[in-house]
């Protein structure tokens, strides 16, 4: 009887290495959102310091829409900025920017030197509606139909293989609805 009780922690480690090996199968890079095909909360962004518009969920209704959080300050939203002007330069999807935590000035001299990808931008300088949709770090990219659901999200920059094979085979199916 007293051999059993050796056995017992040697059991409870190997049920529990089972049990974590498990749970690192998925990808870590795929984070689930609960918000997929629910539509984007009430919201209404203020311009950019110096420019008119801003940005707000009506906005978006009737487009197909990427819709991207970035920062100036954000050294991936740097590395991903020529592929959002690639993407633009498609002409194939409404390009919307979130503009989080930054200085005005800051974004108009990037956007001076590197490009504009954007239709509209709303400041969201508070990080709530962020929040609302449960953004973690820029850069976090938001796919919205054009009843302005959100239909996929897409954590971390957008790279050229991520156009091509996940979001532009969606944009394509969306604008066929």
């Amino acid at each position: 009887m007293s051999r059993l009780f050796v056995f017992i922690p040697l059991a409870l480690f190997i049920g529990f290495a089972g049990f974590l090996g498990l749970s690192l199968r998925g990808d870590p890079g795929e984070l689930p959102s609960v918000l997929i095909d629910q539509p984007l909360p009430d919201f209404q962004l203020p311009p950019l310091e110096g420019r008119t518009g801003g940005l707000s969920d009506e906005d978006l209704l009737g487009h197909v829409t990427l819709l991207n959080v970035f920062g100036s300050w954000c050294v991936p939203c740097q590395q991903e900025h020529p592929m959002l002007m690639q993407i633009a330069a498609t002409g194939l999807v409404n390009m919307a920017g979130i503009n989080w935590r930054d200085r005005p000035e800051a974004v108009e001299r990037w956007f001076a030197r590197s490009g504009d990808p954007f239709n509209m931008i709303g400041v969201d300088a508070e990080g709530r509606l962020l929040l609302e949709l449960g953004v973690a770090a820029a850069p976090e990219s938001f796919l919205i139909d054009r009843q302005g659901r959100i239909r996929h999200k897409h954590v971390g920059q957008i790279t050229e293989e991520d156009w091509r094979d996940e979001l532009l085979p969606l944009v394509q199916a969306l604008r066929a609805e």
